[in-house]
């Protein structure tokens, strides 16, 4: 129970450290942009503004106040669970999230589903027979989805699937899942189908690494001498000891997709979080960016403590640690 506690507070102590940083980095990148809500709002009219119109609206917007009580007052806002207003949107910005978040993470777990189901078989049938033509194979694979950038393999994409057949439901306004789940399932699945081919090259080395690891192995080759069937040696007990570096690089993934997904989201006009943070920077609300990517970071966060959890589960090794 010592050990437990002790584990506890630090793991509390690394994430409040973490998203403590988080927030002072992103406060100060944030003011080193030129402009603020007052230009980015008004255009070429904010210099029109005499000066007695320019100090209200900076005491508005709460910038005529000194950059260490903005910082403070937004950190304390948070804690009371106020993250700020949008005046784009005309919403707050907690309403905004809780609209946004749900889809990315939809996106997110579409998009390592189909990254497991690539990427896991072809790096271990790449695996299985080294130097081969299907190792090659899976090389070509890996090689195809770490350089082709994410925003030309969409737009391409869009661009064929809506001229040849005349798919493009992203044109008709987003339908939430609960909402329309058909339209909806069809509305991410070229996005996701963006994002996980590009997650599961790094699926596919790692597992490929892994398998080949595991296979080399004395207890390996004792289960082939006793005579276990080929398909039950590679999925229990070549896929099943080689899980935690392909469960850590899920977990990373997993974790980047919820607020790199942005690019991905804007060309398919899907309303998730990276969107909005996105169209935060452009109108300078430092609301919405602050808090959103706080937000962002809490969640991935959140989902490598969830990763360090199923290393305990798969590997007693590590429970027993």
């Amino acid at each position: 129970m010592r050990l437990l506690r002790n584990r506890a507070v630090r793991r509390t102590a690394e994430i409040l450290g973490t998203l403590f940083g988080v927030a002072v980095v992103v406060f100060v990148m944030l003011r080193a942009i030129p402009g603020d809500q007052i230009t980015a709002g008004l255009g070429t009219e904010a210099a029109a503004l005499t000066p007695a119109q320019q100090q209200a609206l900076e005491r508005y917007y709460g910038l005529d106040q000194p950059l260490v009580t903005q910082f403070f007052s937004w950190l304390g806002n948070m804690f009371t669970g106020n993250l700020g207003y949008s005046a784009r949107a005309q919403q707050s910005v907690l309403d905004l999230t809780l609209q946004s978040l749900p889809v990315t993470v939809e996106l997110a777990v579409l998009s390592i589903v189909l990254a497991l189901l690539i990427g896991v078989p072809l790096g271990m049938l790449a695996a299985s027979r080294t130097n081969s033509a299907r190792d090659a194979a899976g090389q070509v694979v890996s090689l195809a989805g770490l350089s082709i950038p994410a925003f030309l393999l969409a737009t391409t994409l869009l661009s064929v699937f809506a001229a040849s057949f005349g798919f493009n439901p992203n044109g008709q306004g987003f339908a939430p899942l609960f909402a329309d789940p058909l339209l909806n399932l069809r509305q991410l699945l070229l996005p996701a189908l963006v994002l996980g081919f590009g997650i599961a090259a790094p699926i596919l080395r790692t597992t490929r690494a892994a398998v080949l690891e595991v296979r080399s192995n004395d207890f390996v080759r004792t289960a082939r001498a006793k005579g276990v069937p080929e398909r039950r040696l590679q999925i229990r007990h070549v896929l099943g000891n080689a899980l935690v570096p392909i469960v850590t690089m899920t977990g990373l993934q997993f974790g980047y997709l919820l607020g790199g997904a942005v690019v991905v989201e804007q060309i398919f006009s899907v309303p998730g979080i990276g969107r909005q943070v996105l169209l935060g920077i452009q109108q300078k609300e430092y609301a919405v960016v602050q808090s959103t990517v706080l937000v962002i970071a809490l969640a991935f966060v959140l989902v490598n403590l969830l990763t360090d959890l199923l290393y305990r589960v798969i590997d007693p090794r590590v429970r027993a640690s």
